[in-house]
């Protein structure tokens, strides 16, 4: 990766704001974090759905749908409502049912969890690992069962997971694993696209995450059988359809699917609106060099802090593997290199020179009261133990990892331009926080 040189000649002897110096970032940053970058070809796209008023039909999302797998180098993929109906049909997919149980990294958003409950299973949540911040393999196989059903992995703000490793452990039991490519959009793996290297993967393409098409989301394998599975589930209209309906648009083979047809086995519609997926062919095109772009940024604002104790970039070493379009993207923070000066008060000194950091990333999720308490379908009891699952609910402390996540990280600026100079006063202000930690923290006292 290209170096750039240090900032240490801009900052040396300069007092952080938080101590009264002036602040590092006095200009505004324009459209240096604008995302998705929308132009006139993305609104004639949308606007040309509107004015043929075809929002609900499937024609230009099974071209998106084409164009995605091409990009992701996958036989199927499958454009959903958004990525949380994604999670749901894969899941569904791979079996999850009333007694079974998934495995699922403790720090996460709710949509990599909550699915399993609704489809009367457990989620046994896993630490993650202090590096990746992505579920830790060597925190997996001591909780698979006979009820287990599949890992579902989170490549955590675009860090792809150890998928070698999790596959190798879900291959000796049987298990299918689930990536959940939310935060990955364009992430490597040792050169292998996330989201491709587990039996299937489901994605978010809501407003703000790293392909931001609007509340959309997407599922893609290389699996026949889990593909068709989820048309089935969620897909009604693709499934081989009574007189009403276009019959050559049947796309479910299984006969033990197809004699469903006409209705989802879901219970609910899962189809993608087609402006997101008109929106979505365009934003494809641009996206492979603004990925491009995002990660020479980001690259540049790392290696102007690459000498600075007590931060580190959440990014990975090996050559051929990258976080892609990122997502909240985070620094890993070591109080002990830095006297003890806790990650907060790290953050608040970095605000006052004018970025809004902010110590940790999501709560951890294995400690929410709906893993607990919550009576999904009423049947006086926690939905997680309703149906002969065992206990697996675990109390705050079981996973020290994912506990100890306002200590370890921060949120980082998540750039998407490769301004130099814009760039250089953002890491200007880690800088001069880092180097002057022992006169903050001798303040706080």
């Amino acid at each position: 990766m290209k170096s750039f040189p240090s900032v240490r000649a801009t900052v040396a002897g300069s007092k952080p704001a938080i101590l009264g110096g002036p602040p590092a970032i006095t200009d505004e940053p324009g459209d240096l974090f604008d995302w998705p970058i929308v132009t006139d070809e993305d609104i004639a796209a949308v606007t040309d759905v509107l004015r043929n008023r075809s929002m609900s039909g499937t024609d230009i999302t099974k071209e998106f749908e084409r164009e995605w797998a091409a990009y992701n180098g996958t036989a199927y993929a499958l454009g959903c409502c958004n990525g949380t109906a994604a999670l749901l049909a894969a899941m569904w997919a791979c079996g999850v049912g009333a007694g079974d149980e998934i495995i699922c990294p403790g720090l996460t958003y709710w949509a990599s969890a909550v699915p399993a409950l609704h489809l009367g299973a457990t989620v046994h949540f896993a630490d993650i690992d202090r590096e990746t911040l992505c579920i830790d393999p060597n925190d997996i196989e001591h909780r698979i069962s006979a009820r287990t059903r599949c890992i579902v992995v989170v490549h955590y703000t675009g860090y792809p997971a150890d998928m070698d490793a999790i596959m190798a452990i879900a291959n000796r039991h049987g298990v299918k694993v689930i990536e959940d490519n939310s935060h990955a959009h364009g992430s490597l793996d040792k050169g292998r696209m996330t989201g491709t290297l587990g039996h299937i993967a489901a994605m978010s393409m809501m407003s703000g995450k790293g392909f931001a098409i609007g509340e959309a989301g997407m599922i893609v394998t290389n699996d026949r059988a889990l593909y068709e599975r989820c048309i089935a589930f969620g897909h009604y209209e693709r499934t081989g359809l009574p007189s009403n309906y276009n019959v050559a648009d049947a796309q479910v083979t299984d006969p033990g699917l197809r004699r469903f047809a006409g209705a989802p086995l879901g219970g609910c519609k899962h189809r993608m609106n087609q402006t997101c997926a008109a929106m979505g062919r365009v934003q494809l095109r641009h996206f492979p060099a603004r990925v491009r772009e995002i990660q020479a940024a980001m690259g540049r604002f790392w290696d102007l802090l690459s000498d600075v104790p007590g931060i580190r970039p959440h990014r990975p070493s090996h050559p051929d593997s990258s976080t892609g379009a990122c997502y909240i993207a985070r620094g890993l923070y070591r109080a002990e290199e830095l006297g003890g000066l806790p990650c907060d008060a790290f953050c608040a000194a970095v605000r006052a020179e004018g970025f809004p950091c902010g110590p940790g990333g999501n709560k951890p999720l294995y400690t929410h009261p709906l893993f607990h308490e919550a009576d999904i379908f009423h049947q006086g009891k926690p939905t997680v133990l309703a149906f002969g699952q065992r206990d697996v609910r675990q109390q705050a402390g079981s996973l020290p990892v994912t506990d100890s996540i306002e200590s370890i990280a921060f949120s980082a600026p998540w750039f998407k331009h490769d301004r130099a100079e814009a760039i250089r006063a953002y890491a200007e202000a880690f800088r001069k926080v880092a180097e002057q930690a022992d006169a903050i923290k001798a303040r706080r006292a």
